[in-house]
């Protein structure tokens, strides 16, 4: 995987994937766009979404809805490292089984998010769930 960010002006950058894609960055706190810190929390939601939805696809779970709801805390000084990141996931469906979406939900952050796998070996992860 590649990926290029080039600078714009002031602490505007601008982020090109591999695939082609584009995205903004703002290393000024999140003026003006989402900060890489931002992006990388987002990158954790997305990641672990991806995975809930298509684990509970495969349980055969009527699922209809997915929200990630991340809250974090980090260093006060610099490197403003995270600390701790929680994922909330607020699942809908029909006649979702809690059990299967307990297990999904760990297992995104244990198994198989990659995201959340990288970023669990310096910080304390966790998660919580609700069908909605």
């Amino acid at each position: 995987m590649n990926a290029e960010v080039k600078w714009i002006e002031g602490f505007t950058f601008l982020g090109q994937s591999q695939s082609g894609h584009s995205v903004v960055m703002d290393g000024n706190g999140g003026e003006k766009a989402p900060s890489p810190m931002e992006m990388l929390l987002m990158a954790a939601g997305g990641c672990s979404s991806v995975d809930v939805v298509a684990g509970l696809k495969s349980e055969n779970q009527a699922v209809t809805g997915c929200v990630a709801k991340l809250s974090s805390e980090r260093r006060e000084v610099a490197p403003k490292l995270f600390t701790y990141i929680n994922i909330h996931f607020e699942v809908s469906g029909e006649s979702l089984d809690p059990k299967i979406v307990e297990q999904v939900t760990a297992d995104s952050l244990q198994k198989y998010c990659s995201v959340c796998l990288m970023l669990g070996e310096g910080i304390e992860m966790t998660h919580s769930w609700d069908i909605v």
